[in-house]
């Protein structure tokens, strides 16, 4: 932590600045990533430890393989600074680079935001994501930095040495499939389950009908009341938090005050998915987003990333469904998306270029100038 913190003191410093350069791969690589892996622990100047463009089977190669005794544990994939790191075939692309070298843990990054998948879990490449962090505190929710550094510190070179990044993943990815377990009996609990809740309560005259309505209804109601929570999780519940409720890991948190408003969700998009998808197929997938949720959302609308840097287009959405086997969901639209007068990022604006979906209301995204107005 002595070298830690004061090296994300110092990246934070230096954002801002580098954003509005639009920074690129190699000179976020060299002023970004290195910088933060050598704060971890490992030595960037030995290809031993630090083997940059690290030859993978296929006969293409990986940012960073990290070693120890010469074995790779953990595969690093850098992109530029302001990549949002939402494109399905980047995510497909690292997560397969560790599966088939048997390295179990890989990092997509853009120098501030650091995505960690467990290749080994038995999922689509996205579904991997084990936890995120951010070294941005305007995406941290005023998290302080010795908690960032407390989850950056599972990447260093003492953790993935002593296997502690192991455990927790196989905790968090347990829990993970228990809460999609729970999803189901909680939303049509079997009549086995509901005779025991019965039978605890002691009330006959509490009907079948009412305990499968009431279960539904609390388990609905669960992320809500954890979303308004403002005291930042630990380490561990960072991790388990991504897993159970992916959508708090995406999205900001909603406060009690706004929540009854929000009915409009905002995706940030890549120009070819953009074009291809949400102008083509009139729909927009695999989104993050709790079931909770989807009642309230009756607008969609797409911030397309740098260098467009704006909100562009909104439809109205025709319904939400799950998408293929994941926790994901696809937003199929009612009618083609609308173009409307470009809702940009400004320079020194409070709110940054969204990496993940976040939630707003339709009122604000019709009054908004800039993106500050509109979340």
């Amino acid at each position: 932590m002595d070298t830690l913190i004061p090296c994300i003191e110092r990246l934070q410093a230096k954002l801002d600045r580098h954003r509005r350069d639009d920074l690129k791969e190699y000179p976020t690589r060299t002023i970004f990533i290195a910088v933060m892996l050598q704060a971890l622990g490992w030595d960037v100047t030995d290809p031993d430890e630090v083997h940059e463009e690290y030859p993978t089977i296929d006969g293409k190669s990986v940012d960073y393989a990290l070693k120890i005794d010469e074995k790779p544990v953990l595969f690093l994939e850098a992109k530029p600074l302001n990549d949002p790191l939402t494109d399905v075939k980047s995510i497909t692309q690292v997560v397969g680079y560790a599966a088939n070298a048997g390295v179990a843990w890989c990092v997509l990054t853009n120098g501030v935001m650091y995505k960690v998948y467990y290749s080994y879990a038995k999922a689509e490449a996205p579904e991997k994501l084990a936890f995120e962090v951010s070294v941005d505190p305007k995406e941290n929710q005023g998290m302080p930095v010795q908690q960032i550094a407390e989850r950056l510190s599972l990447l260093s070179r003492d953790s993935m040495g002593k296997g502690v990044l192991d455990e927790l993943g196989k905790e968090a990815f347990a829990m993970g499939k228990i809460r999609k377990a729970l999803d189901k009996i909680f939303t049509d609990p079997p009549s086995t389950f509901v005779r025991l809740v019965r039978s605890t309560i002691g009330d006959d005259t509490i009907k079948p009908a009412q305990v499968k309505k009431t279960l539904g209804k609390l388990w609905a109601r669960a992320p809500e009341l954890e979303a308004t929570v403002s005291s930042p999780p630990s380490v561990l519940t960072g991790i388990t938090e991504t897993v159970l409720l992916k959508d708090k890991a995406l999205s900001y948190k909603v406060s009690r005050e706004s929540i009854a408003e929000v009915d409009t969700v905002v995706v940030p998009a890549q120009e070819d998915g953009f074009q291809e998808v949400f102008l083509g197929e009139n729909r927009w997938y695999a989104i993050r987003m709790h079931h909770s949720m989807i009642p309230r959302i009756k607008y969609i609308a797409a911030y397309q990333v740098a260098p467009v840097s704006a909100i562009t287009h909104w439809t109205l959405v025709k319904n939400i469904e799950p998408w293929r086997d994941t926790e994901k969901f696809v937003v199929n639209f009612a009618e083609p998306a609308k173009e409307i007068s470009p809702i940009p990022l400004v320079p020194k604006s409070r709110v940054k270029a969204l990496q993940n979906i976040r939630y707003t209301s339709f009122d604000k995204l019709q009054r908004a100038k800039t993106l500050d107005e509109v979340f």
